[in-house]
């Protein structure tokens, strides 16, 4: 048991990198002694409001409790808010160790869910919450507020050096996408999305057809593009994880495209990855 005063636990220290893994029995034990540095295993469930505490002492990683995931994930719907943050987290099965008991998760947690960044860290579902702990604990992230944080991870480059980029939103393209790379972002694409496409004017790019919409408003923004010379297509949301880019680039199965995107084969029914390298190539439209 944790001492009386002090409701952490330090499980495991790194003294080189000046690193704990902390266990507690609640979110709300997190504080900030944590930030940057600890990962805090917590028995708590892992919901939005779970993760709005522990995001405010912004802790290296956090794993908590599934707690029977619930109506609409609601218990585990705080790994994304967390990933949204540059977090990593994950969370174990309420059944392999004791809600409100952070040593026993500690010792005898399996995980069952994580977010990406926990996955790109080497965490994968089936792992003792122990193993996990420590993954964790030897990755360096940067925690940054969520206006900070546009996940652009380039996913290929060609001979001439232009990119295939995945992210989470069109709102994150740059100057430097201009005619120059394929974006694979993974917000709708109705007509809001079409000031940002025309802004950054990529080479190319997909986005979510956002569940298609009433009177497929969620990719209308492909053909009012058209005109600008831009190729595009969109994904099924059904498929691949909205405001998630890397899940469209992993996942995306292409459920639209536009006439620019036709000219480089890009079909209806082809990977994302697959078709964005289409995309890339430097052929006429």
């Amino acid at each position: 048991m944790p001492d009386e005063k002090d409701k952490q636990t330090i499980v495991l220290t790194n003294s080189q990198l000046g690193r704990n893994i902390a266990a507690m029995d609640s979110a709300y034990d997190v504080d900030s002694r944590n930030t940057r540095n600890d990962v805090c295993v917590n028995a708590s469930y892992c919901g939005v409001l779970p993760a709005r505490f522990i995001s405010e002492h912004a802790p290296r990683a956090a794993i908590g409790m599934d707690c029977g995931i619930g109506p609409e994930g609601s218990a585990i719907a705080g790994l994304w808010f967390l990933e949204a943050l540059n977090i990593p987290a994950a969370v174990a099965d309420v059944m392999s160790a004791h809600l409100g008991n952070g040593v026993h998760l500690y010792e005898h947690g399996v995980i069952s869910f994580c977010n990406q960044l926990a996955k790109d860290c080497g965490v994968e579902i089936g792992m003792t919450v122990k193993e996990a702990a420590y993954l964790l604990l030897t990755v360096d992230t940067n925690v940054l507020i969520p206006s900070e944080t546009t996940n652009r991870t380039i996913m290929h480059t060609s001979p001439d050096g232009r990119h295939i980029i995945a992210t989470d939103s069109i709102a994150f393209g740059t100057n430097a996408d201009t005619d120059t790379n394929v974006l694979v972002t993974a917000g709708h694409t109705g007509r809001s999305a079409v000031p940002y496409l025309l802004e950054c004017r990529p080479w190319g790019f997909i986005c979510s057809d956002g569940g298609m919409g009433m009177d497929d408003s969620g990719t209308i923004g492909l053909g009012m593009v058209e005109e600008f010379g831009l190729a595009g297509a969109t994904v099924d949301a059904k498929l691949a994880r909205m405001g998630n880019g890397l899940s469209h680039y992993y996942d995306g199965i292409i459920s639209a495209v536009n006439r620019h995107a036709k000219g480089k084969g890009v079909e209806i029914g082809m990977p994302a990855s697959e078709a964005a390298l289409l995309l890339l190539e430097k052929k006429t439209l």
